[in-house]
């Protein structure tokens, strides 16, 4: 009879599990980086463009990094194909119960599965714009590494497109804090480190917390590349550019 069950079936225990875990490390943790540097964009003085250099200055770090491709691929990306495929997985596979479960752990269950789904393409089209140059008509901003802000900034502002740009940027990145932070109260249930409902009640003040924090980032970042001086953000980098590569920089100038 167990010889029929599939791989799944037989191993859900360590898949679940699994799929618990990749979800917070690496991809939960990755968030905090990820939107503290775009929140960036804010720091420094009381200017427009007062957060520039800043967030330049972790974006040539981040691409200055050894074998990035493969940190990328064997960091993030497989850990995030092997979640989202079990989540999938099991959103698929699950039943909400309103009868035997309470109301709102039966809302936070759904706005999970829902947030996860909005999340998954959210990244997909998030990655495949910033690594590969897929803008999907438009409505995701070109990346180059050397003029970050000012291009994200020309992006977000261009008319009515641009502000819907920035609308679908922030659904997204609240999908993902959310289906963290809840992932995160569900996680301490799942690996048997909130047992009673007190506990639980603490876990989730904490978790909530820590989506708070992680939200006002996201939303940080995408304020202040809505409102930034792309043009004055565009000087600013490139006398980063001539700082860190003179002769590119020349090269550059010389063909604009």
């Amino acid at each position: 009879m167990s010889s029929s069950k599939s791989f799944i079936d037989r191993h859900y225990l360590v898949l679940r599990r699994l799929h618990s875990i990749s979800g917070i490390v690496p991809i939960g943790l990755f968030l905090f980086p990820h939107l503290t540097t775009n929140s960036s964009i804010v720091w420094g003085d009381a200017t427009k463009v007062g957060g520039v250099a800043t967030f330049q200055h972790e974006v040539n770090f981040i691409h200055d990094l050894p074998a990035l491709f493969l940190i990328e691929v064997f960091g993030l990306w497989l850990p995030i194909i092997y979640h989202a495929a079990m989540g999938v997985y099991f959103a698929r596979s699950g039943r909400t119960n309103t009868t035997r479960y309470a109301y709102q752990g039966n809302v936070r269950y759904t706005l999970q599965r829902a947030s996860g789904y909005i999340a998954l393409v959210f990244i997909f089209m998030h990655v495949a714009s910033l690594r590969f140059g897929v803008s999907f008509g438009g409505l995701m901003p070109g990346f180059d590494p050397n003029h970050a802000a000012s291009t994200t900034a020309e992006h977000f502002q261009d008319g009515l497109w641009g502000r819907f740009a920035a609308l679908f940027y922030f659904v997204g990145v609240m999908a993902a804090v959310y289906h963290f932070a809840n992932g995160l109260w569900t996680a301490a249930i799942t690996w048997g480190l909130t047992v009673t409902a007190t506990a639980q009640h603490r876990w989730g003040m904490a978790c909530a917390a820590i989506g708070a924090g992680l939200a006002a980032a996201g939303l940080t970042a995408i304020l202040g590349f809505t409102f930034l001086d792309a043009g004055e953000a565009e000087k600013i980098e490139q006398e980063m550019l001539q700082m860190k590569n003179p002769t590119a920089s020349a090269a550059e100038q010389t063909e604009n």
